[in-house]
């Protein structure tokens, strides 16, 4: 039972190191430092995301389309990762998709309310770093953007970018 709670252990720490370490070799704000430290994690995410995709898929097919895709990273990499499967998937059929989580397992060490509502962008930079590292691993380049609709719910909107 320990284990389920190690990589959020992990991921709050992450997420204070990244944010708490203010750069001394930089004449950055406050604002400005949180930002960059959001970018840091979303890198990290995106690595990781590449890495697990390669190991997880190496003894799989390919899939036959997006939408194939996009019920596996709803299906099996969200359980895998977050203990649970995506409450909702939406699309436009155009490479746009709508990921729904509606208790998001790295939220919910936070406050049910709202209160803390403009820190969760530092909680949702690595998961949607790792989704957009996943899909590119995957062969498909995306933007992942996460919006909090009531905590401890949340959002992944992901634009498949076509050349």
């Amino acid at each position: 039972m320990n284990e389920d709670y190690i990589f959020e252990y992990l991921h709050m720490e992450m997420v204070e190191k990244f944010c708490s370490d203010p750069d001394t070799s930089s004449s950055l704000d406050e604002k400005d430092q949180v930002n960059l430290a959001i970018q840091k994690l979303e890198r990290l995410g995106f690595t990781v995301g590449q890495r697990y995709i390669e190991k997880s898929t190496k003894d799989i097919p390919r899939f036959k389309d997006e939408l194939e895709t996009m019920k596996f990273v709803c299906k099996d990499v969200w359980l895998m990762i977050y203990r649970k499967q995506i409450d909702n998937l939406r699309t436009n059929h155009h490479g746009v998709y709508n990921l729904h989580d509606y208790r998001f397992r790295l939220l919910e060490q936070m406050s049910n309310s709202n209160q803390y509502k403009e820190q969760a962008p530092k909680y949702l930079a690595f998961p949607c770093g790792f989704l957009r590292g996943a899909l590119s691993g995957l062969g498909y380049d995306c933007l992942v953007t996460a919006e909090i609709t009531k905590m401890p719910a949340c959002k992944f909107l992901i634009q498949i970018l076509h050349s």
